[in-house]
Parts: structure tokens; sequence; C-alpha cells
């Protein structure tokens, strides 16, 4: 059997190695192939707020902080990064359009090392780069990366 002797294989097993349930490689109709929930490219916002919040707020409650303390629009489809006062775990919350999505990470092991401080600003703007930086516990601080470029135009 191909969850172990005697026992019967998860539904999810499948599912985590990318086969059946819609997976990557799924014949069912109506499907959508590999889509990211939520996309994090170059010039996509980030704003982490600077406070802990009570993590028991759900997306209500995130949105309310959005408008209340960070002075921002919670339907502008940025992204807000929310940690607990212990720094062991961050809320994602977001607007895409149709609806919220709330992602939640929460370390197995030690705590978020960076967070920004700061006496007078409520937020501190983020790069996608910086993000993934601050998702894997590190320093975003620390995180180099090639500079972004724009084209310039030639307008005569």
């Amino acid at each position: 059997m191909p969850g172990g002797v005697g026992r019967p294989a998860r539904p999810d097993e499948d599912r985590i190695q990318g086969h059946g349930y819609g997976g990557a490689r799924s014949t069912e109709p109506g499907v959508v192939g590999r889509r990211r929930m939520i996309q994090i490219s170059a010039p996509t916002r980030i704003l982490v707020a600077v406070e802990a919040v009570d993590f028991r707020k759900g997306i209500d409650g995130l949105a309310q902080v959005c408008q209340e303390r960070l002075q921002a629009d919670p339907f502008c489809g940025w992204l807000f990064v929310f940690r607990n006062r212990r720094q062991t775990a961050l809320k994602i919350l977001s607007y895409d359009g149709r609806g919220f999505w709330l992602c939640q990470k929460r370390l197995s092991r030690g705590r978020f090392g960076f967070w920004p401080a700061s006496a007078t600003a409520v937020t501190k703007t983020l790069e996608a780069h910086e993000f993934y930086v601050l998702l894997a516990g590190g320093d975003p601080a620390s995180a180099r990366a090639v500079p972004v470029w724009r084209p310039v135009s030639l307008s005569a």
C-alpha cells in the first residue's frame, strides 16, 4: 500500500506531491494549473506594521487596524504584515479584488529576529526580496539585491 504496511495512503499525499486533485498534471475540467494564490513581485507594495497586534484578530479586525492605526486602505491590494507580541508568528492580509486573503506563518523554533522599530513611523515598506527573507526568519535589512531598473523615456 502506498501509505505503508496496513494503512491506506492519505488523500493529501498525492496533493502534496502535485499529482491529482487539481495538481499540476491534473486533467480535471475547470481546474487551473500552476497558479499562485498571491503573487509577490517587485512592484508589490508590502507594508510591515511596526507594533505587534492581537493575533485573535481575523480579517475584519486586521482590516480595521490597517485603516485606523496604519492609515492605509486594506482594499488597495498591498500586503499588510503583522506580528504577534512574542515575535513567533506573522499574519499577512491582502485584498485581491474579490476578497481578502489572510495567511499566517508560525516559526517551529525561535523568533523573528528582525522587526522594524520607530518612534514615529507606524509602518515600514519592504521590497519583495526583503519580504522573502523576513518569512525565512532572516533580517531583511541585510538582504542585498540588484537595484530595480526602469527604462528612461527619450522624449524630446
